[in-house]
């Protein structure tokens, strides 16, 4: 089988990993986890999934980290069910995308500027 590249298998284990997420450990109090990202390191050894979460709480965001790290091998096992094109699945490292955050920051500010 071919070799696939490496945006190519990101792009992959981000929908895959997010399907798996919501459908089968989601958690009510935590809510839908969005997947934003997925980044491969050369090796294909490790892949950093970046997350958002709709909530700024503080407690449901280390709900989210703590549900993603305690379901971390069993999120990697069932990767491992959908993607047959490669020789090892990666080990995962969840990273709350503090991009989507900051930006809603900055809207909040700008708002209350003009308000």
């Amino acid at each position: 089988m071919a070799k696939v590249s490496t945006e190519r298998l990101a792009s992959l284990i981000q929908r895959e990993v997010a399907i798996i997420v919501n459908n089968e450990i989601k958690d009510l109090q935590v809510g839908y986890i969005n997947i934003t990202e997925a980044r491969l390191t050369r090796d294909h050894s490790f892949a950093t999934i970046y997350y958002t979460i709709l909530s700024d709480d503080k407690e449901i965001l280390d709900k989210a980290k703590k549900l993603l790290d305690k379901n971390n091998g069993l999120i990697r096992l069932k990767l491992a069910g959908k993607i047959r094109n490669t020789r090892k699945i990666p080990e995962l490292i969840f990273k709350f995308d503090e991009a989507l955050a900051y930006g809603n920051h900055i809207d909040k500010i700008l708002k209350e500027l003009k308000g």
